[in-house]
């Protein structure tokens, strides 16, 4: 069967896009697997499929990591999914779509897009855990999936593949895991990150994980909103929100997201 798809990137953060509405595509392991695959496939960090919404958003999402795996929420990957939705609506500069972490607001400028998300939520700060290169501090917060933090001096010297992989199956963060964000402070309520995603590995860019460096940056050494992060692809997202009481709310992610090109491939 011959499958439109557009590919797509968000700092560097790609992903296969379908619109499943008429499809009713129901993908395998390994179908998303040689999709994402970048020698047998598109190549992508993801597949996202738009679908009609249950509810009462406008359009839903099913989003698939690397792996074949489904997640609940992709920073990077909602900011793309609202320009291939607003390119197979109506031109609408306000979309809002299912996430399995609940409804996302997105608003639309051009090639910039900033969404709403949802709450965050369990925000831990100072557990210390054990590791192969010994006992490390390390912060949490769930940004509609599950993100560790640990600060470090260099960003560019940091054991991303070693250490992310390792914290990532760590007994601390049982049965699900986490993603891994290793954050460097630059000044001028700037950061550095560097992500470990469950399902992908090390990624040029994760929003929700952008996301959640910030958050603990604010909480921790007092930077104030909108943020700005730099990622491994060289790009810059924001981070804005307003603190409520020990927690946050009205959190959005600004950043570019871009179409690559759009083909047919076999599935």
């Amino acid at each position: 069967m011959l499958v439109d798809f557009t590919k797509m990137n968000g700092a560097g953060n790609d992903f296969v896009m379908i619109d499943n509405r008429e499809l009713g595509l129901q993908l395998s392991t390994e179908q998303i697997q040689t999709l994402c695959h970048r020698q047998r496939g598109v190549g992508a960090d993801g597949v996202l499929l738009l679908r009609e919404a249950k509810g009462d958003a406008d359009l839903g999402w099913d989003f698939f990591n690397q792996d074949g795996s489904e997640a609940e929420m992709c920073g990077n990957g909602a900011r793309c999914f609202a320009r291939f939705a607003q390119r197979n609506l109506d031109g609408r500069t306000s979309i809002s779509f299912e996430t399995l972490a609940g409804v996302i607001q997105s608003n639309l400028e051009g090639e910039r897009v900033t969404i709403g998300l949802t709450p965050p939520e369990d925000l831990r700060l100072g557990d210390r855990i054990s590791t192969s290169t010994g006992e490390v501090e390390i912060h949490s917060v769930n940004t509609g999936v599950p993100h560790a933090v640990l600060f470090v001096d260099d960003a560019d010297e940091a054991m991303v593949s070693e250490l992310g992989h390792e914290i990532r199956h760590h007994d601390h963060y049982a049965p699900a895991g986490t993603n891994v964000n290793f954050v460097q402070l630059t000044g001028d309520n700037s950061i550095r990150v560097r992500t470990y995603e469950r399902g992908v590995g090390e990624t040029l860019a994760c929003g929700t994980g952008v996301t959640a460096s910030g958050l603990i940056t604010a909480k921790l050494h007092g930077y104030s909103s909108p943020i700005s992060v730099r990622v491994l692809g060289g790009d810059d997202l924001g981070v804005a929100f307003e603190t409520e009481g020990d927690g946050f709310k009205n959190v959005q992610l600004s950043g570019p997201a871009d179409f690559v090109y759009s083909g047919q491939i076999e599935i």
